[in-house]
């Protein structure tokens, strides 16, 4: 039951803050306050039924080391993307034409903070964490990241392919970045990094959704292996390939680190910020 009530609790809050969000229809100020106020009250929350459900303190969500995790976490994002928007614009797939939108882009940072905190909550928080004490690392890899990689089967512009794709280059990568740190800093500074990237610094779609630009107007155009489609660069090969190299790496310093959990476990590994 601890898994139903803390889903509950952080997708009531999820929820709330989105539909205030859509009532705003993308106003800059707004959307940017009420964004960071979801994401704070999501992760009060989430840290308030915890320690109801569990009896302990939520030391993956502690404010020792979060600028650090949060700051580590962005850098990744930011950087894996640009390497990923690089490679689609060598191959002629990519262009920036002309400025975007400088509301847009204060917009952007509201929510995408609210979708970064919120899904690294329930996905990573709840359904990786608990699933992963009973089955071990590896299974509660696969499940949430599958389970992560459907849930944008919702999304406009989505399919099968694009479900996929999300499923392996970030319900398993932001999963492994959990294993690796066992801290939700860094997977959300992650998640943040790499999705204001794609739609406030490279102006492309993010997961298809229509989302406002950006600092500049990017242009995709080309074979859909390559660009995503309308779906957005998450659908290319591009960042299928850069998710999977990350996840191994990442699962690499999870096994080098002792923080693989066997299937059928009771034994949480220790929660180390510094790492």
């Amino acid at each position: 039951m601890r898994l139903v009530k803390q889903l509950l609790v952080v997708a009531v809050i999820a929820f709330a803050g989105s539909q205030l969000v859509n009532l705003v229809h993308w106003n800059a100020p707004l959307t940017l306050i009420l964004g960071l106020g979801t994401a704070v009250a999501a992760l009060a929350a989430y840290a308030w039924i915890v320690r109801r459900t569990e009896k302990r303190e939520p030391d993956e969500v502690a404010l020792a080391g979060s600028r650090r995790g949060l700051g580590r976490g962005v850098l990744i994002g930011v950087a894996l993307f640009t390497a990923v928007i690089a490679n689609i614009a060598l191959l002629g797939g990519y262009r920036i034409d002309g400025w975007g939108s400088v509301g847009g882009t204060v917009a952007l940072v509201g929510f995408m903070a609210a979708a970064a905190v919120t899904e690294e909550l329930i996905f990573r928080g709840v359904l990786f964490r608990i699933v992963e004490g009973r089955f071990g690392t590896w299974w509660a890899l696969g499940g949430t990241g599958l389970l992560f990689g459907l849930s944008h089967l919702f999304n406009p512009h989505a399919g099968l392919w694009g479900a996929i794709a999300v499923a392996v280059e970030a319900g398993g990568m932001l999963a492994a970045c959990y294993a690796a740190t066992r801290t939700l800093w860094v997977p959300i500074g992650l998640h943040f990094g790499w999705n204001f990237a794609e739609a406030g610094l490279f102006g492309t779609e993010v997961s298809g959704n229509n989302s406002p630009e950006g600092i500049v107007h990017g242009v995709m155009s080309g074979p859909a292996a390559l660009t995503g489609g309308s779906f957005g660069p998450e659908a290319g090969l591009y960042s299928v390939l850069a998710g999977v190299i990350v996840t191994v790496v990442f699962m690499w310093l999870a096994r080098r680190r002792g923080l693989i959990m066997p299937r059928r476990t009771g034994a949480t590994p220790a929660v180390t910020l510094a790492q």
